[in-house]
């Protein structure tokens, strides 16, 4: 049984039907935690998992090496419950904007994924204007 979370509102079904599923009817979906913005996991959602997630309020994903939906943390009971998701310039990408509960987003029982470092640099700072947020 999955456990309840809350109802995304506000369905703005203009932009939803801007979401550009490939061939295989599949969308990437970047997850990420809504207070500290890290970048917890990425995965993918057909129509059915992008339907599930805005009507249940928990992230819903298609497993491709399974070929089954799945709703993350029914099974390590790490669940996220989603607040936003966005769906990027091109439709080719959404993001969930998650309450991360548990140990961690990845199977490995990290916080993120993206726990590994393959390189490190300085890097170069720039100045950044606030990012304007459109839609609902």
């Amino acid at each position: 049984m999955t456990a309840p979370g809350v109802p995304l509102g506000d369905l703005d079904e203009e932009l939803a039907e801007l979401v550009a599923f490939d061939s295989r009817g599949l969308v990437t979906a970047v997850v990420q935690d809504a207070v500290s913005k890290d970048v917890l996991m990425v995965a993918h959602m057909d129509r059915e998992a992008l339907r599930r997630t805005i009507a249940s309020g928990r992230s819903w994903f298609f497993s491709r090496s399974r070929q089954e939906l799945w709703c993350k943390g029914e099974t390590s009971g790490d669940r996220q419950y989603v607040r936003e998701v966005r769906v990027d310039c091109d439709g080719d990408a959404v993001l969930l904007l998650v309450d991360q509960h548990g140990d961690g987003a990845c199977h490995t029982k990290e916080w993120s994924c993206f726990f590994r470092v393959l390189a490190r640099g300085p890097g170069v700072a720039a100045a950044r204007k606030a990012p304007e947020v459109t839609g609902s």
